[in-house]
């Protein structure tokens, strides 16, 4: 007689209701008869509906093979033991023993912030100023340096007012305004806690003028600023390449600013106050000039490409130097000789700027402006 497994599940659930019943915490059997897993689901339909106190689901060979369920081998008419094989898939209601249920993550040991503590900043141009709300870059290191040496950055914020959550500890707070800053220790304990920094700081604005008055082109200008060295050491650069009309936030003190008209000789050079909780607005004032210097040799001609340029101040000194058919350039008003180069040649001539007078300066390439080597260098 051939065998029919449909056949022997019948059997099996008409022979053992009471052995199943007494076993409600096993949510499914794997039905196996000499070693063949049941895994068709055409096989599923025919079986009858489960008994009361258990349940069964049909799992395809593959993903059988994936949880290693064991094969449970029944001999004809005999009944499977009582205790669950190992491996077989559980009931939630009823774990395995020895797997520690889940932790309640309402429970406060499972609570991130449970140990937090608000710390809430602002900061402030002066003690009695408003509090600022906006422009602001807050920093909160711990105050041991790590491995390399450096304070590990715990969080950031921008903005104005700033609040963090922070563990019980110290810590050190950094606050910047452009390039103000102030820095403090704090200690957060078990509670919240407001903190105000004081910035003690100012804003400086920047612009230059020639003397009659006339503006000076944007492209042309720039500032620099400084530390202010009494002691006549180099300076250090806070501040570089800052475009006319622009707002610097700066520590209050004193400055040593550097206005730049070209990239020639034509700067101006000042010590300017920084007041804590003011803008302080300078003007400088140039006496300058923008020339064009050109290698012609005849009036009206092309200017001749291939050409360098020295511009050499009456102290002999090297002020500018180019290689260009054209040599566009700022100078401080004053004297000056320019030497141009040409296929080995060279050729000079003296002129003079004056201050808020823009022009052209020709040389021409002809044998009175002719000059050796020697008498340039």
């Amino acid at each position: 007689m051939k065998f029919s497994p449909v056949l022997h599940a019948r059997n099996l659930s008409a022979n053992n209701t009471r052995r199943v019943k007494q076993c409600r915490n096993l949510c499914a059997f794997a039905l196996v008869s000499t070693g063949l897993i049941i895994s068709d689901s055409a096989l599923a339909q025919a079986l009858p509906q489960p008994q009361d106190g258990f349940s069964m689901r049909v799992v395809p060979g593959a993903q059988f093979d994936k949880l290693q369920l064991p094969k449970i081998s029944v001999p004809e008419g005999g009944t499977p033991d009582n205790t669950p094989p190992t491996g077989a898939i559980m009931s939630p209601a009823a774990p395995a023993a020895g797997i520690t249920p889940y932790a309640d993550p309402r429970s406060p040991q499972n609570s991130p912030l449970v140990n937090q503590n608000e710390l809430l900043l602002e900061a402030q141009l002066t003690p009695d100023g408003p509090a600022l709300s906006q422009g602001l870059v807050w920093r909160v290191f711990s105050p041991e340096p790590n491995d390399e040496d450096k304070l590990p950055l715990i969080a950031t914020a921008t903005g104005g007012t700033a609040s963090f959550s922070l563990p019980e500890g110290s810590y050190l707070v950094h606050v910047s305004f452009g390039r103000a800053g102030a820095t403090k220790r704090i200690t957060v304990r078990n509670a919240s806690r407001h903190e105000k920094l004081i910035l003690d700081a100012g804003g400086l604005k920047l612009s230059a003028k020639l003397p009659d008055g006339k503006e000076i082109s944007d492209k042309f200008l720039r500032f620099s600023i400084y530390e202010n060295d009494d002691e006549g050491n180099e300076r250090s650069l806070i501040v570089p390449n800052i475009k006319p009309d622009t707002v610097v936030r700066l520590n209050s003190g004193t400055y040593h600013v550097v206005s730049s008209y070209g990239n020639a000789n034509a700067t101006i050079r000042a010590e300017i106050v920084v007041s804590a909780g003011k803008l302080t607005e300078a003007t400088v004032e140039h006496n300058a000039a923008e020339v064009t210097l050109k290698l012609l040799r005849d009036v009206g001609g092309e200017a001749l490409a291939d050409t360098s340029w020295n511009i050499v101040n009456t102290n002999g000194d090297i002020v500018f130097e180019s290689v260009s058919a054209y040599a566009s350039l700022v100078l401080a008003a004053g004297d000056y000789i320019a030497v141009a180069k040409n296929k080995d040649r060279l050729y000079q001539r003296e002129f003079t700027v004056e201050s808020g007078k823009n022009e052209d300066v020709d040389v021409f390439a002809k044998a009175e402006n002719e000059v050796d080597s020697d008498q340039v260098d």
